[in-house]
């Protein structure tokens, strides 16, 4: 009786010691940014006490099986039920360490834990290894292996009792399936309380670092999956009366008038959109970033419209695409680009402007698979896609794919043979990391390794972009083309903003070349918008409606209203001129909260209706 007891209690505590484990691999990982930001010592360690409670909770539902097997061998004490204990220890054990190394890699990129979002990328696992550098690629193995086989080794040699010939003891077992199961489930829903336990048990700092370092992996991951599930079904965000709801978005939009100014020479313009993979605006001096970072860039702005107010949608590539071209906003959970029949039913700009007669292109030197961007993108009826496959064998590529300074050079090419007016897409992937972009002399801008990285890669590009244009300006077809530089979403910079902060998802975008007219050159423009705007805003310029992209609002219009709203796994950011907020609402949280005096109850009101009816329209497609 007591061996069945204490083997149940020894498994108990060995799956928290496991979490606090992998927490600790992950904590000491990161011990940079841990350093870097002042974390402090003792808040750190508070990290495990936080992490109790839900380490407590995933520990009871992981030996709902075992208790089966255990009151099995107290009836019954066949050597092959230990068999079966010990291969699904072993499972969950991998499993789990798989996750802590997949968040160890992926934390720095997307400034989050694994969530369902990420199986979405395992279709294409040579994609995740091309994003990381080699070394780190191989460390977070041997991070994977040591953890796994350590932790197995020990539960064998130390944690786990073998049952044999164990004499039974009917009452005993009655007893056990009569105690155990209810405080295994009351340990599962965090004790006797109303709502059950989920991950605000463990946000306790400031950083959110910690607050993700304290969140059990495989519980979150479980809730990722679970909150999915029931989200295709009935709305989560659902905060008001769906007309209500609608009316309130519909007034957020309200436009009195319907007009533009035209900051072009010509309505029928060859087009050239450089999406720049991550760049953030504080890449950009004249955003307030880093001097010298991209002077090319900065040499344009002189020659263009810069756009000081602008936002990213969502923080992935394929969020961003789909505002880009089918104005659509992200929105949490997931993607509407990696759903085909969903983004079927979205508006397409670049059907747009083939039907105005344009050809259209699309270019990107790594593999569009990754996050099913090829699908999208295949979806917009572009007249030329061409990915890293298409390119000639011989060009110089890193890990991710062909260097930038190359898939411009053959842009500059392709277009310059291709049929005129045309709408050409380049996107680049040089400041994605592993960042080994081809640089003799990179400089060192006085940070960590990793900023350094990102600060060069941006160096490389911009130097990349001012060879390109210096080329185009030789080409007959220079003189009628607008150039349009935008991000596909923002990237962690030398400001170390926080990830739930407006200043973290700005972007630069600018509008360029000698198709401008001569008085809006060098011009900066203040009105407050995100990446969604970019269809409206650009199908004005040509004469061409742009209803459809009922999300998107026109930024030269004087009369359009001035917001953003930008996505995140569970919430949203929304940002006026009356101030800002970023909002989770699962464990219902504000991240930052400020605005004007009398103001913050309404925005409050507009930004989460924006998210219901957003949300809403998603579903229903």
């Amino acid at each position: 009786m007591k061996k069945i007891i204490y083997n149940l209690l020894r498994q108990f505590f060995f799956w928290l010691f496991f979490f606090a484990l992998a927490r600790a691999l992950f904590l000491i990982y990161y011990s940079g940014l841990i350093i870097e930001d002042q974390m402090g010592f003792f808040h750190v360690i508070a990290t495990f006490w936080h992490a109790l409670k839900l380490d407590i909770a995933t520990t009871c539902y992981i030996l709902i099986f075992p208790f089966f097997l255990l009151l099995l061998q107290s009836l019954q004490s066949p050597k092959w039920l230990n068999v079966i204990h010990k291969v699904y220890t072993a499972i969950l054990l991998f499993i789990y360490s798989l996750i802590t190394t997949s968040e160890i890699g992926v934390y720095y990129e997307w400034k989050t834990k694994l969530h369902f979002k990420a199986f979405l990328y395992l279709s294409n696992p040579l994609e995740i290894y091309n994003s990381a550098e080699t070394s780190k690629f191989f460390i977070l193995i041997g991070i994977l292996l040591v953890l796994f086989l350590v932790a197995f080794f020990f539960y064998l040699k130390v944690v786990y009792l073998p049952i044999v010939r164990f004499k039974r003891n009917i009452i005993f077992s009655f007893l056990f399936l009569l105690i155990t199961p209810p405080l295994l489930l009351l340990g599962a829903r965090g004790g006797i309380r109303e709502i059950p336990i989920n991950q605000s048990e463990s946000y306790f700092s400031k950083h959110n670092f910690l607050n993700l370092a304290a969140t059990n992996s495989a519980f979150n991951l479980y809730i990722s999956f679970f909150e999915n599930y029931k989200n295709f079904g009935v709305n989560p965000y659902h905060y008001f009366d769906d007309e209500i709801a609608k009316k309130i978005v519909s007034d957020i939009y309200y436009t009195p008038t319907d007009t533009t100014v035209n900051v072009l020479k010509t309505n029928n313009p060859n087009i050239v959109l450089l999406i720049l993979e991550s760049w953030s605006a504080d890449l950009i001096e004249s955003l307030g970033g880093e001097a010298g970072v991209t002077p090319a860039f900065h040499g344009m702005e002189k020659e263009g419209i810069l756009f000081t107010n602008m936002y990213a949608s969502g923080a992935r590539s394929e969020q961003g695409m789909g505002s880009i071209f089918g104005g659509f906003p992200a929105h949490p959970i997931s993607s509407i680009t990696v759903q085909p029949d969903k983004y079927v039913h979205l508006p397409s700009l670049t059907r747009k402007l083939r039907d105005r007669g344009y050809f259209t292109s699309f270019s990107f030197g790594g593999q569009l698979i990754y996050g099913n961007i090829k699908s999208y993108i295949m979806s917009n009826e572009f007249d030329r896609v061409k990915e890293v496959y298409d390119f000639d064998d011989d060009l110089p590529r890193g890990k991710l794919g062909i260097h930038d300074e190359f898939t411009l050079d053959v842009l500059l090419h392709d277009i310059t043979e291709d049929p005129q007016p045309f709408f050409s897409v380049l996107f680049t992937v040089s400041t994605h990391s592993p960042f080994d972009m081809p640089m003799d002399e990179k400089q060192d801008w006085g940070y960590n390794d990793d900023i350094n990285n990102y600060l060069n890669s941006a160096y490389y590009t911009d130097q990349c972009l001012a060879g390109f244009m210096k080329e185009a300006k030789k080409q007959e077809w220079y003189e009628n083309t607008l150039f349009i530089i935008v991000a596909d979403h923002s990237h962690h910079s030398q400001k170390k903003w926080n990830f739930h902060s407006p200043e973290y998802h700005k972007i630069p975008m600018l509008f360029t070349g000698a198709v401008l007219k001569d008085e809006y050159r060098g011009t900066k423009h203040e009105k407050l918008g995100f990446q969604t705007d970019f269809s409206a805003t650009l199908l004005a310029q040509l004469g061409v409606s742009a209803d459809e992209f009922h999300w998107s609002k026109n930024l030269f219009n004087p009369y359009a209203p001035s917001f953003a709203s930008v996505s995140f796994e569970e919430g949203i950011g929304w940002i006026t001129p009356n101030g800002y907020f970023f909002y989770e609402d699962r464990i219902d949280r504000y991240y930052c909260k400020e605005f004007i005096p009398g103001t913050e109850e309404e925005e409050i009101k507009n930004g989460k209706a924006f998210l219901q009816v957003l949300f809403q329209e998603y579903m229903d497609y």
